[in-house]
């Protein structure tokens, strides 16, 4: 696993190359996983929070949908990160269905048939479902409630035909960390209240 020193120096590259909200956004997951895991003696802070900042790490490769998944996958692998590899892939489907995804499908149908067999046949473990949390919960200004982000994903992708099924299964992530926590989560993470109150547009 990159220590948090490379993983920032990761993110930072990352910037260079392909400047954008993604990389407050990165932060913004890589803290909020970073301080619910602590309160999680199951998981380690260090580790959720690398996997957090480098979780969109395929968008230094520059303005793509479901290929900076496919991308953050391949440069992370190529770094022996198979951890962060995995995470790059699963953040983003709580439901493992590759065709809930939030956006186009700008890859070959031979990288689709890869990631829908990858993510239907995971098994997830706590860092995946954190990971897919702090996701739902974080915009780049920082973390904010869980319906505020999902009524900005929806904003920019629209209500496809799986969205309420998606919704309920962020929804029980939240359940699952609260619990988890013995807490809601979001009194562990600073300045919720004033990013909820924020306007998106």
């Amino acid at each position: 696993m990159l220590s948090i020193k490379e993983a920032e120096r990761e993110l930072l590259v990352g910037e260079r190359l392909n400047p954008g909200p993604w990389i407050k956004h990165s932060k913004s997951v890589g803290l909020n996983a970073k301080l619910i895991a602590d309160k999680i003696d199951s998981l380690d802070s260090n580790k959720a929070y690398a996997m957090g900042l480098l979780h969109d790490i395929g968008r230094r490769a520059g303005i793509k949908s479901i290929m900076h998944t496919i991308d953050g996958y391949d440069y992370m692998m190529s770094l022996n990160q198979k951890e962060i590899a995995r995470i790059c892939l699963t953040h983003s489907y709580p439901i493992q269905d590759v065709n809930t995804f939030f956006g186009k499908f700008d890859c070959t149908e031979e990288q689709k048939i890869f990631l829908s067999n990858f993510i239907k046949n995971a098994v997830y473990d706590d860092y995946d479902r954190l990971i897919q949390l702090c996701d739902a919960i974080s915009l780049p200004s920082g973390a904010c409630i869980m319906e505020k982000r999902l009524i900005d994903v929806a904003l920019r992708h629209g209500l496809p035909n799986f969205t309420i099924d998606k919704w309920k299964a962020y929804l029980e992530l939240k359940n699952y960390f609260d619990k988890l926590c013995g807490c809601n989560v979001y009194t562990l993470l600073p300045n919720v209240i004033e990013n909820s109150y924020e306007s998106l547009i």
